[in-house]
């Protein structure tokens, strides 16, 4: 007597034929939504202070410079102190309801607690005068920042992407005086003279050259 019926030997034929495939699917589900391309871009917190790069980066044009100023001296991207801000705003918009924290913390001298977005891991070590130094844009890790009304992270910033950028870091620099130009683009001889800087830069690739 027959107990299964005839259909359930074609069971290992199909089973050789998806489960490779649902492997495959899978894993690639498992790389990008546990990836930092998932998990971190688009992070976007709310910040104390409605403060738009749109407005001042972007139409006004103000240089990340300004308020970033410690960002070609030192490995961090200076937050600005308050003071930065009450340079301008002790007389424009010197009322606004939406600058009252920054009026508040000037009067008290008590630093604006501003939400971190872009970070990485403790254990990594970013020279971010080593970049700029270097002629790498802001918009290589920041994104359009002068697009941005509310600023989110647009990069993973994980050990891979940067990686990818050290191992071939040309198409990412530019001459050190438009590293803040967020719509700068490259021209055939610029593109050159990249590929010449990106031989003698020789970025690490090797484990030290971040985590020390």
């Amino acid at each position: 007597m027959q107990i299964f019926p005839k259909w359930v030997n074609k069971t290992p034929l199909v089973l050789a034929a998806v489960l490779p495939v649902g492997l495959v699917a899978v894993s690639g589900l498992v790389w990008y939504y546990f990836s930092p391309w998932y998990t971190q871009v688009g992070y976007q917190p709310k910040q104390p202070v409605q403060y738009s790069h749109k407005l001042h980066a972007g139409e006004m044009g103000m240089d990340c410079r300004y308020c970033h100023y410690a960002v070609e001296q030192h490995d961090h991207a200076n937050v600005p102190p308050t003071q930065v801000c009450m340079n301008c705003h002790a007389q424009v918009k010197a009322d606004s309801v939406k600058l009252a924290p920054v009026r508040e913390s000037y009067a008290q001298d008590k630093p604006i607690e501003w939400v971190r977005i872009n970070k990485i891991p403790d254990h990594a070590h970013f020279k971010h005068q080593a970049h700029v130094q270097a002629g790498v844009g802001c918009v290589e890790c920041h994104g359009r920042i002068d697009q941005m009304p509310v600023v989110s992270q647009v990069k993973p910033l994980s050990m891979g992407w940067c990686i990818d950028c050290h191992r071939n870091p040309a198409p990412h620099l530019r001459p050190k005086e438009f590293v803040t130009k967020m719509d700068w683009e490259p021209t055939d001889a610029d593109k050159e003279q990249a590929k010449v800087r990106a031989q003698s830069l020789a970025p690490p690739q090797h484990c030290s050259g971040c985590h020390y």
